[in-house]
């Protein structure tokens, strides 16, 4: 009996930075979280993987566009109709619901829209999916609680838990922040016996967890592909993909024998710092041309002003005016902060 193969990713945010009627013409980033998805995706069109779990937030807010929201179930319903399984995860950013659910009525699709198990026979082996939407003060709640009417198949040789959560030990950004304890961080000694994997969204960074905060080994692992794009600045050190499971099939709900964390293609992004103190109009706007002309032509800029500008170069930091004096491959962002001007640079 063969490995099952699991194809894990997740937070592909579809939607950011997208507009149904753009106002400004621009470069957009919403295309490249597209195309990563059906990148990540590329696997189980080729048959290389025997399912595909979604840990959630696949679009990045609610009331995405019905337009944008075709486009990102496009994909992944191409993969359903290629006879692979598919299971999502509702996350934080869907608030806990899938739009448009219609559209994902396909005989090969499967949300967890509540605490639920689906059971299936995939390559010879007993297959069971239990998961459950994002759901806000799960410490609280407790994932016994969840799963009270949730039937575990015993006879599933592989079994598998899904959800969209912060697991305590997960960290996150450049400074390393790890989850501890909290409302909303699922605490280690809940983890149930019985599966091989914890699959989860919610932290954008891929990691495996093995271990709890004390050094003692988990039940099982839990698995965060990381986001496919980098949606802030904290991620611009990270790599980003999704990951391949091989899963060996075994009395107590299999165990992970491998996990491949696959990296995407992503664009720079890189904190571009300019001293505008003292300068005029046209001095402000030379300094900016080259200090774009130093970094990556389709880098994502976060341009950080020093000091409070001349009266008369304030207009050069309009967003109309930065899009002039970056390449059109280029987005620029200007964060607010007491030591920055307060303006900011996507429309």
């Amino acid at each position: 009996m063969r490995p099952l193969r699991l194809l894990l990713l997740a937070d592909s945010h579809i939607g950011f930075d997208s507009a149904a009627q753009p106002r400004v013409k621009r470069r957009r980033r919403g295309p490249d979280f597209l195309a990563n998805l059906s990148a990540a995706l590329e696997p189980a069109l080729r048959g290389d993987v025997d399912l595909v779990v979604h840990g959630g937030d696949y679009f990045h807010r609610p009331g995405v566009p019905d337009a944008v929201v075709r486009d990102g179930y496009r994909p992944l319903l191409a993969v359903a109709d290629a006879g692979i399984p598919v299971f999502v995860v509702p996350g934080n950013h869907e608030r806990s619901a899938m739009p448009l659910p219609l559209l994902l009525v396909h005989p090969q699709v499967h949300v967890f829209d509540r605490p639920r198990a689906f059971s299936l026979d995939l390559a010879g082996v007993r297959v069971q999916m239990v998961g459950f939407p994002c759901v806000r003060n799960v410490a609280e709640w407790g994932l016994a609680r969840l799963f009270a009417d949730v039937r575990i198949d015993h006879a599933a040789q592989v079994r598998v838990l899904c959800m969209h959560q912060a697991f305590c030990g997960a960290q996150v950004g450049a400074q390393d922040y790890t989850f501890r304890f909290g409302a909303d961080v699922v605490p280690s000694h809940e983890l149930p016996t019985g599966f091989a994997a914890v699959l989860s969204g919610h932290i954008h960074r891929g990691q495996v967890l093995r271990e709890d905060l004390t050094g003692a080994p988990l039940p099982c692992p839990v698995i965060y592909p990381g986001s496919i794009e980098r949606t802030s600045y904290a991620e611009r050190d990270e790599t980003k993909g999704y990951a391949i499971l091989q899963i060996e099939p075994g009395a107590s709900g299999g165990v992970v024998r491998d996990v491949q964390l696959v990296p995407l293609p992503t664009r720079p992004m890189i904190a571009v710092p300019v001293n505008v103190r003292g300068l005029s109009g046209d001095a402000l706007a030379a300094r900016l041309r080259q200090r774009f002309a130093e970094v990556p032509s389709d880098a994502i800029v976060r341009l950080e002003v020093r000091g409070t500008p001349e009266p008369e170069a304030r207009g050069v930091l309009t967003a109309a005016q930065l899009r002039d004096l970056a390449p059109e491959t280029m987005n620029v962002d200007m964060p607010r902060g007491r030591t920055m001007v307060g303006m900011h640079a996507i429309d």
